[in-house]
């Protein structure tokens, strides 16, 4: 889902002089308290880079990019050693969500509006506040890794995005409008067997598989007062959403046994599950009253023991573990260039994780 963070403070993309450029690691970019974190590298350098995920193998990077106000993101593979790119999708329209095909990264799959419209689509008005666009012309498509053989894996009408691989590559978990709302979906890696796990008015969506493949983490706008409620649907049958209070939740693969992790007002994203799968590492602006500062946290599946991971005045955020355990990559505002720009680094993770 894209210009979703611009409040989650502008993030996303990757930049021509990215290619080639070469990682840079340094501690002096790890912030006092931010202990779990060693040798701490800057992967991009300019622009806006975003949702950055590791391929199988731990050696290479999928993430979404742009550099400059009239350019819309495009998915680019990265060799995380030597910090080389390549520009996978089309180069078409504007694009978000990207992951590998686990187990032995077959494939990629994104999100893509390229074939209802060639050009990005117009920024969101914020004059109703701060609001995601809901592209209507957003289809997941499949592709092998260097972009080639694209196949379109949905085509209801409307807004389907935010797909994530299951770590045996069987299922695929997505958000999709098909049924009226925004709700989650599963379906085969060649977009037959689709199957909806969420149904309760409002969004569903950021899922991710735990890497055992058991439980499902996502993020969830559940409006309750009637005024959130005619919000809601004003703003959904504009193509559009408010996602002021997003808290996380979890559920079997099967979509059985929902409970909600977190509930404190806050907007939370970008979870994801430790390789344990006993906790969770995600992004929130739980400790600014202005809401504009996010920060990396972990807590337990059960919502218990919170403890903040960054101490950054700024944006970190789209957290995701190696295969390993070994390595923690996220998306950073930290020692920008320019001002809007968000990058992303990787660290070493210091704590065993079993």
């Amino acid at each position: 889902m894209k210009y979703h963070y611009v409040l989650l403070l502008l993030f996303f993309q990757l930049h021509n002089y990215v290619c080639g450029s070469k990682p840079q690691s340094s501690n002096h970019l790890i912030q006092e308290g931010e202990k779990h974190f060693k040798n701490l590298r800057q992967l991009t350098f300019s622009g806006e880079n975003a949702e950055a995920y590791f391929s199988s193998d731990g050696k290479k990077l999928i993430l979404q990019a742009h550099d400059g106000d009239s350019l819309c993101d495009q998915i680019y593979i990265m060799d995380i050693a030597s910090g080389s790119t390549e520009m996978v999708s089309t180069g078409n329209g504007v694009t978000t969500c990207s992951f590998f095909q686990y187990p032995d990264d077959d494939g990629i799959i994104y999100a893509s509006t390229h074939l209802a419209n060639s050009d990005c689509p117009p920024k969101p008005d914020y004059s109703m506040g701060y609001i995601w666009k809901l592209y209507e012309g957003y289809d997941i498509f499949k592709a092998s890794m260097d972009g080639s053989s694209l196949q379109r894996l949905t085509d209801a009408p409307g807004y389907d995005a935010e797909a994530t691989f299951s770590f045996d590559g069987q299922r695929i978990i997505y958000t999709s409008i098909e049924s009226g709302d925004l709700e989650l979906w599963t379906m085969n890696p060649d977009g037959s067997g689709k199957q909806q796990l969420t149904n309760r008015l409002g969004y569903d969506g950021g899922a991710f598989y735990s890497y055992d493949g058991s439980t499902i983490v996502w993020r969830a706008f559940y409006p309750e007062s009637k005024k959130d409620i005619a919000d809601y649907e004003t703003l959904l049958s504009e193509n559009a959403i408010r996602p002021m209070a997003l808290q996380l939740w979890t559920m079997n693969s099967d979509g059985t046994n929902k409970q909600q992790v977190t509930d404190n007002g806050a907007a939370n994203f970008g979870p994801f599950f430790f390789p344990n799968g006993k906790r969770i590492i995600f992004s929130s602006n739980l400790h600014d009253e202005k809401g504009r500062d996010f920060d990396l946290y972990a807590i337990n599946t059960d919502g218990t023991n919170l403890e903040r991971i960054t101490h950054y005045e700024g944006f970190d955020g789209f957290p995701m573990f190696s295969p390993d355990g070994k390595y923690l990559v996220f998306a950073s505002n930290r020692n920008q260039a320019k001002r809007g720009d968000t990058n992303i680094f990787i660290c070493e993770w210091e704590e065993f994780l079993d």
